[in-house]
């Protein structure tokens, strides 16, 4: 699976389509059914994914199975609960990089989780600096409850630091500590701190 994120932010699998099925383009409507094979009867047997949307021009092979999730209507993407509480995902602080290929770019940070990484699926897109891993290089966390920053080194085989020295274990961020990732370094600068933080 090779997964792409298009301009409006959705995911999807471009070893299927080549463009974004949600948002679909000017590249006409878009078939999801399954290729034939020998446990396929007939691929030309195809309904629309969802009864409530007449106009869907999106299909699915009839055998193929609907996920436990999907027909009790889980569908829907995981919401934040910062968002869910105020209906919004507000910034909570932001990265600014001071040296690597995107120095001078700044970066959102959001309630919860947020990865970093050279791919376009993470929170944070580091594009120009390919000696960051594609993927959770380093994970920034804001906690709610207590209004703290946590940094944690990533998924991947590559070193972060902070203020020049290696993450091993999740550590508190401070306002204007640097961290370095690959070449870039970013600072970190609160919005939600001790005088502020979105009820």
């Amino acid at each position: 699976m090779e997964m792409k994120r298009c301009e409006k932010g959705h995911f999807y699998d471009a070893s299927r389509t080549s463009t974004c099925p949600y948002c679909n383009g000017n590249s006409g409507p878009i078939n999801l059914t399954r290729p034939l094979d020998s446990n396929t009867e007939d691929i030309s047997k195809t309904q629309p994914i969802s009864e409530n949307n007449k106009d869907s021009q999106r299909t699915r092979d009839v055998n193929t199975p609907v996920s436990n999730h999907a027909a009790q209507g889980d569908s829907e993407k995981t919401v934040a609960i910062i968002k869910k509480d105020i209906g919004i995902d507000p910034v909570v602080g932001w990265l600014v990089c001071t040296e690597g290929g995107d120095k001078g770019r700044d970066y959102r940070i959001h309630g919860e989780r947020n990865f970093i990484g050279r791919s376009e699926k993470m929170d944070i897109c580091i594009h120009g600096d390919d000696t960051v891993s594609r993927e959770a290089h380093a994970i920034i966390s804001y906690d709610r409850r207590k209004n703290k920053f946590r940094l944690y080194e990533g998924e991947s085989k590559g070193i972060v630091y902070l203020n020049d020295e290696e993450v091993v274990t999740a550590v508190i961020l401070a306002p204007y500590d640097l961290i370095e990732i690959g070449k870039t370094t970013l600072l970190f600068i609160p919005f939600c701190e001790e005088r502020f933080k979105w009820d």
